[in-house]
């Protein structure tokens, strides 16, 4: 039934990062047009909101220590921006450093013209590369006349392309940039939760290639509702670093109440929670003067009992009619356990990774980049998996006299390098630079940054597994909505765009409810 108006219906988010501010500020943004009050309460297990966005802004430097873009042609990201009036905070990559670089036996290679998603659409230049063996390029050619799979079941990246374009195409050109963007093995994730529209392009057009060539060109005609700023750029970053958008989040989102540096312990629904109250309502005063905090559930009226009561690490608690989860899926399935079956989230893994910034006196460094970075495919057997030319590709990023690089350290089934000590880890970084590019400069300074278990793994069958759970969910667990980068994409527009269906299916729920 319909749920009484003027009821103010409490709603806590778990996770303070892009997704979990996106759910605040479109849960307040249609809470305000359908004129219903609500109370938005975001818990964060660290001292500062953003998640992995992490701007540090040094001696003129703008270094990302988290994610360091995002693509120009999904929308979600730029409709939050102008939305926050950050459009003219908009930074585009450097049109002088379009090449990128492909490792291959040591040296690195210009990627062919005309490659999209490690996916050749112009033949010639393809032909013309040293990256593949004759045989190599002759089999990926085998994709305009091979059949396309019938059926409808999920597979592996790494077997789809294998199957279309052939291994060596998968191993040294896709593998590299396509498993960069999850740290993964292509082998090991879902071809229908990260690439879906690989299978779309072999079911319509009957080829990869051909698909891929007619996204390319569909693509191009949908720039026209980019910023200006966007339609050259496959990425954007803003002037003055990502934390931009973490910073006038949290400004706009200042009358959301927070809960800083605590953990959520444990979820009760209302049955438990009531079950708690006289135990809570109970405590001596010494205790509760000691830091317990009741709140919650014994400070409400009968006719206003909560759906869950949410007890935090501090001994607060917090009463809630609906709750968005976002954080990560091995924390999210403790939450939900003792309620449900949470094995889809169980089984996703998460990769450790690590960015080593190194900044570098222009004068003494030698070198002049025409890119913007390069990939290493795991056959070359390197403790970097890429490296971005960060001042070359992000003009704003460094001084004109000084160079800024970004290496990025540990994927699936690598993942020891990580946790090595910053010298040693500084040392292994600096060899792989100079033995691929040259570089023997010493570095001005280096910052290094480990995401441990960052990186959610997208089994095969993704896509169905997060189906299910979310249909068990909303049976044992109502109006809790669990989402976020092991859900449905781990690039910021992704989680931009769950955060705004996290607030939408969430006030949806809550009109109706029993």
């Amino acid at each position: 039934m319909m749920r009484s108006t003027g009821h103010t219906d409490r709603i806590v988010i778990i996770g303070g990062g892009i997704s979990g501010l996106s759910s605040a500020f479109y849960l307040m943004r249609q809470a305000q047009e359908q004129g219903r009050p609500i109370k938005v309460t975001i818990v964060e297990a660290a001292d500062s909101l953003g998640g992995k966005i992490n701007t540090l802004r040094r001696d003129g430097f703008v270094i990302e220590k988290g994610p360091d873009s995002f693509l120009a042609r999904k929308l979600p990201i730029i409709e939050l921006t102008r939305e926050l009036g950050l459009e003219n905070e908009l930074a585009a990559t450097n049109p002088a450093a379009k090449k990128t670089y492909i490792l291959n036996r040591g040296k690195l290679h210009p990627m062919p013209p005309g490659l999209v998603l490690g996916i050749p659409t112009e033949i010639m230049p393809f032909a013309k590369s040293n990256l593949l063996s004759v045989k190599g390029k002759l089999r990926a050619l085998l994709d305009f006349v091979l059949p396309k799979r019938l059926g409808t079941d999920d597979e592996s990246i790494g077997g789809f392309l294998e199957r279309r374009v052939g291994t060596e195409v998968m191993e040294r050109v896709a593998e590299p940039l396509l498993a960069g963007i999850y740290a993964g093995e292509l082998r090991k994730l879902s071809l229908r939760a990260t690439f879906p529209q690989f299978r779309e392009a072999e079911l319509k057009h009957g080829s990869l290639i051909r698909g891929m060539r007619a996204n390319r060109k569909a693509g191009t005609a949908a720039q026209s509702r980019m910023p200006a700023v966007a339609k050259n750029s496959v990425f954007l970053t803003y002037r003055n670093g990502l934390s931009t958008l973490v910073d006038a989040l949290d400004k706009t989102l200042a009358d959301v109440d927070r809960r800083m540096g605590t953990k959520v312990k444990a979820i009760y629904r209302v049955e438990e929670a009531v079950e708690r109250i006289s135990g809570v309502i109970a405590q001596p005063q010494a205790e509760a003067q000691a830091g317990k905090k009741p709140g919650g559930i014994a400070d409400m009226q009968p006719e206003a009992t909560p759906r869950y009561m949410i007890e935090l690490d501090s001994g607060e608690q917090l009463a809630a009619e609906a709750i968005i989860m976002t954080a990560p899926a091995f924390s999210a399935a403790e939450l939900i356990s003792p309620h449900m079956d949470a094995s889809e989230l169980e089984a996703i893994r998460y990769v450790s990774v690590a960015n080593v910034v190194l900044a570098f006196d222009k004068a003494t460094f030698g070198l002049e980049f025409d890119g913007s970075g390069f990939v290493v495919p795991r056959t070359e057997g390197r403790h970097i998996t890429a490296c971005t030319w960060t001042s070359a590709k992000w003009l704003h990023s460094s001084p004109g006299d000084k160079v800024l690089l970004r290496c990025y350290v540990g994927r699936s089934g690598d993942e020891e390098s990580v946790s090595l000590p910053d010298e040693q880890l500084k040392a292994l970084v600096c060899k792989d630079i100079e033995e691929i590019m040259g570089i023997t400069a010493e570095p001005l300074f280096v910052e290094i940054t480990r995401l441990h278990r960052s990186m959610p793994q997208y089994p095969v069958g993704h896509v169905e597994n997060m189906a299910r759970l979310r249909q068990r969910a909303a049976e044992k667990l109502p109006c809790v909505w669990i989402t976020g980068a092991a859900f449905d994409g781990v690039g910021l527009p992704d989680c931009v765009r769950q955060g705004k269906e996290a607030a939408k299916q969430t006030l949806h729920n809550l009109t109706y409810c029993e």
